[in-house]
């Protein structure tokens, strides 16, 4: 038996779109290029600075590979040695304070240098200073200290870090 009444359907109810804010837009982490040809050197700076500050760092062990590197990506800072295999930090510098701003778009001078100095480089560095980009040096062996203390006003500080507090030792 057929039914008499036809089946109708409902109609699809149109549900709003849920509103949405539209995001900010993410700061870019300011990236570091670090050119050392000792590894453990390497090592310790790159840990050292993205524990202690907000960046990211790339580093090479000579200037040919550094120089590479500025031309594929934006960076914030260089660090550079003045002595590495193939090239000199200063000379490394130059060449990209030419070619950094005609390789990358909308970039008018290549970013500031802090030089990484061995004590017999002091009066080498002392003429290097002349350059507005050059931001100060740290000697090598590197230091915590110097380090932190050199890029403080470069690199955002990382907030939150957690180390206990400090008690002193017990004396009675």
């Amino acid at each position: 038996m057929k039914n008499r009444y036809p089946v109708v359907k409902p109609a699809p109810v149109a549900t709003p779109a849920p509103f949405v804010t539209p995001a900010a837009p993410v700061p870019a982490i300011p990236r570091v290029l670090l050119a050392e040809e000792s590894l453990p050197y390497r090592r310790v700076i790159r840990e050292a600075l993205m524990a202690f500050r907000i960046c990211e760092v790339d580093d090479a062990p000579s200037g040919e590979r550094a120089f590479e590197l500025a031309l594929q990506r934006e960076y914030s800072l260089f660090l550079f040695s003045l002595p590495l295999p193939d090239m000199t930090g200063d000379m490394l510098d130059r060449l990209l304070g030419k070619a950094y701003p005609m390789v990358h778009a909308g970039v008018h001078a290549a970013p500031p240098v802090i030089f990484l100095i061995q004590p017999a480089d002091a009066l080498r560095f002392h003429e290097l200073q002349r350059d507005v980009r050059v931001r100060g040096s740290m000697p090598l062996p590197p230091k915590l200290d110097v380090l932190l203390a050199v890029t403080a006003s470069l690199l955002p500080e990382r907030q939150g870090l957690a180390f206990p507090p400090f008690t002193p030792p017990y004396v009675p």
